[in-house]
């Protein structure tokens, strides 16, 4: 769908349907709303005054006489309080236009900007909403398949700065493409997406879009000492891969950011095998690394002054005859060794020589993610991603860049006393410290091999997926963590 602006007024635009906001107790009968209702013949004054519609975020009213516009149709959408309202609220109210008047097969829509956003960052948001919306999980149906039969969303300015407008608008395409581009790999069953086929994706996305390249099989691992990382992959007959991919900007910078993501392209556990109920879900163990990809797509086309360093360990996790034994005690590229406690905590064992690699490429400052820890979905659900980490301005500046994105970070604690709880007995550490803290106890195992390097973690076990189908967001994959890694690499 292409995204455009449009500085005509708003009853001027020809489309199929005009999308408008109304803030809950706004009055009707003043401004742009008393227009709006003489051009319908009173029909949003009779919603109001008769209890049908009031402005909350739930609510919508599709009215089919526009009267004195261009438009065919008129979309309400409630945008809850005004005092309240944020970007993220532009981008839920897209997505919900999007999705709502696609099955409605309409072609194109009119999206009116009412708040008092930045216009640049309305319109980022608007777009990243609705493009976002757009993404279903049903690609493999071969019948009833979701049609998509929008062809374009106008954003209408009203007379505002058009190649501002333009200017969010295209950020916002960049970034939801990338997103929406991470979604797809995400999606992908486990027999489609192996390591080798990740690595494959990682090429593409390098020609296409201007990235460096390198791909480390095993020979090439263990010759590092990666003992961790192919410790988790030796019971599979899919073969791991280590994928790094590098953006450098024109001009020198002595700053590196390594953007490191969790890639178990398929997870049974291991001989610590988990339940059969959900297990096809495991296909999406590897969020971590698609995320990385389609960040490290954005950065490259968004060009920031940094260096930056896109991670990638990716590794099946399968039993059978040459698998990992809980017991077994392998070496980590730094030369620490880990007594294997649990083989379904195989995260972070991965994740261990990815950012001691990273550190050996240079990175001045590491951000990981990972579907890590069931024990992050009892604590935070399925609303807040975890951050926990070694450096308190590094993860104030990750905070930062996912409230500005609309994405929502909790920290919780990485005291010294929770080291207590991954002590082996007979190695320098254990791979888990028990049922308490367990996500904590996971970032923990983490930070003994990023060292002094600036470090943050995000468990993104609970967000990465959605589990429902939403007004703005369908069932699947939700692309979490895109936006904020963006921000935080470009501004």
């Amino acid at each position: 769908m292409e995204v455009k602006a449009d500085s005509r007024k708003y009853y001027e635009i020809e489309c199929d349907a005009l999308v408008v906001g109304v803030f809950e107790g706004e009055a009707h009968n003043e401004g742009v709303l008393a227009d709006l209702d003489k051009r319908i013949g009173g029909v949003l004054a009779s919603l109001v005054e008769n209890g049908e519609f009031a402005g909350k975020s739930s609510e919508s009213a599709y009215i089919h006489n526009t009267g004195e516009m261009k438009a065919r149709r008129l979309l309400l959408l409630g945008a809850g309080k005004r005092e309240d309202f944020t970007a993220e609220n532009v981008r839920k109210m897209a997505g919900t236009a999007a999705r709502s008047l696609r099955g409605k097969k309409a072609r194109t829509f009119a999206f009116l900007r009412r708040s008092d956003l930045a216009i640049s960052d309305s319109a980022q948001a608007a777009t990243e909403g609705a493009l976002w919306a757009l993404f279903d999980a049903d690609k493999y149906h071969t019948s009833d398949k979701t049609e998509n039969h929008l062809e374009a969303m106008i954003l209408a300015t009203d007379g505002g700065e058009l190649e501002t407008v333009k200017t969010g608008i295209e950020r916002g395409r960049i970034i939801a493409e990338a997103a929406n581009f991470g979604r797809e790999v995400i999606n992908e069953p486990s027999n489609v997406m192996t390591p080798t086929a990740l690595a494959q994706k990682a090429e593409d996305l390098a020609k296409d879009f201007g990235l460096e390249l390198d791909v480390l099989d095993e020979a090439r691992m263990k010759d590092l000492g990666m003992g961790s990382l192919l410790g988790v992959a030796q019971g599979s007959a899919e073969p791991a891969k280590m994928i790094v991919l590098r953006y450098t900007p024109k001009a020198d910078s002595e700053e590196t950011i390594a953007i490191v993501g969790k890639g178990v392209t398929f997870d049974t556990g291991g001989i610590s095998i988990k339940p059969a109920d959900g297990m096809e879900k495991m296909k999406y163990d590897m969020a971590g690394g698609a995320t990385t990809l389609a960040a490290m797509r954005a950065i490259a086309q968004l060009k920031p002054s940094v260096n930056v360093i896109g991670i990638v360990p990716a590794v099946e996790n399968m039993p059978g005859g040459r698998a990992q034994r809980p017991g077994d005690v392998v070496r980590a590229m730094t030369g620490k060794t880990i007594e294997v406690i649990n083989t379904d905590a195989e995260g972070r064992l991965i994740l261990a020589d990815a950012v001691a690699y990273a550190r050996k490429l240079g990175a001045t400052r590491i951000v990981d993610l990972a579907t890590l820890t069931g024990a992050v979905s009892i604590a935070l659900g399925d609303i807040y991603v975890a951050i926990l980490g070694n450096n308190q301005e590094w993860i104030d500046a990750v905070i930062a860049a996912a409230k500005k994105s609309g994405e929502k970070l909790w920290q919780l604690p990485l005291d010294k006393e929770y080291r207590e709880q991954i002590k082996s007995e007979i190695a320098d550490i254990k791979n888990i410290g028990g049922r308490k803290a367990g996500t904590i106890t996971g970032a923990y195992f983490i930070r003994e091999f990023v060292e002094d390097t600036p470090w943050a973690h995000l468990d993104i076990a609970g967000t990465a997926w959605n589990d429902s189908n939403k007004p703005h967001l369908s069932v699947g994959p939700t692309g979490v963590c895109v936006r904020t890694l963006v921000n935080l690499v470009c501004g």
